[in-house]
């Protein structure tokens, strides 16, 4: 019986998410009240409460679904990256997962759309800002510790630092999908992601995917990968190049 009851609880906890992506997607967040949720799952307005502390703990479940088997398996490949011969590949292999997800799978796709178009962070979402912030900052420091050990592993000297480019890295790719979702017969978001992702890692310095190169010594203690701060914004003085004056 008590096996049975915390299935049902499961349940209902999804029915609540579903109904919840579906009129988010419709409607809005900000449009869409928890009544309204609760009669579309075919149950009370108490029922999620006993789930979900407001509406903002509601959408964060929602994201959660989708986003964190994402997260998990970047925070995994950051966590052995290191130890990899090519830390870059499997770097290559979950944004490529997570843009097939995107373009093939219906509540991805949603849940995405969601997340994108149909959200304001006002004062009662506050704390969907608050995990938004959170995944794009752990998202960027995974992606770094993976560009920091393939540099290294290439003996490759960053011209950026690596937190820059690994915020470049991921800026891109969520710019990317937000245009996709605008209209997504525009372009073939899988075999431009891997596009792009490419060019970006080769424009870092990187050699190309599937290229073999001898792993040479890495650079001197602190030269290997930048961690200095962003570079000076314009306008910053800088040394004027020598010029030829003629008669």
């Amino acid at each position: 019986m008590v096996r049975r009851t915390k299935a049902d609880a499961e349940a209902t906890r999804h029915s609540l998410l579903d109904a919840a992506e579906h009129l988010f997607q419709a409607r809005g967040v900000s449009r869409t009240s928890l009544n309204d949720i609760a009669v579309a799952a075919g149950t009370t307005r108490g029922a999620i409460y006993w789930h979900f502390k407001d509406k903002a703990d509601l959408f964060n479940a929602m994201m959660e679904r989708v986003t964190l088997p994402l997260e998990e398996t970047l925070a995994g490949i950051g966590k052995k990256a290191s130890a990899l011969d090519n830390p870059l590949q499997p770097l290559r292999d979950a944004i490529a997962h997570a843009l097939h997800k995107a373009a093939t799978d219906e509540q991805t796709r949603r849940v995405f759309e969601i997340a994108t178009l149909q959200v304001e962070y006002n004062d009662e979402m506050h704390a969907v800002r608050a995990r938004h912030l959170q995944g794009r900052n752990d998202c960027v420091q995974q992606t770094a510790k993976i560009l920091r050990s393939a540099a290294d592993h290439q003996g490759l000297k960053l011209d950026v630092p690596v937190q820059c480019a690994a915020l470049g890295l991921h800026v891109m790719i969520d710019g990317l999908i937000q245009n996709w979702l605008l209209d997504t017969r525009a372009f073939d978001l899988r075999r431009c992601g891997r596009q792009v992702v490419d060019t970006y890692l080769t424009g870092l310095g990187f050699s190309q995917p599937g290229a073999r190169v001898p792993r040479r010594p890495a650079p001197e203690r602190g030269t290997a990968v930048s961690d200095a701060a962003l570079p000076a914004p314009a306008g910053s003085p800088r040394r004027a190049p020598s010029q030829t004056q003629t008669a």
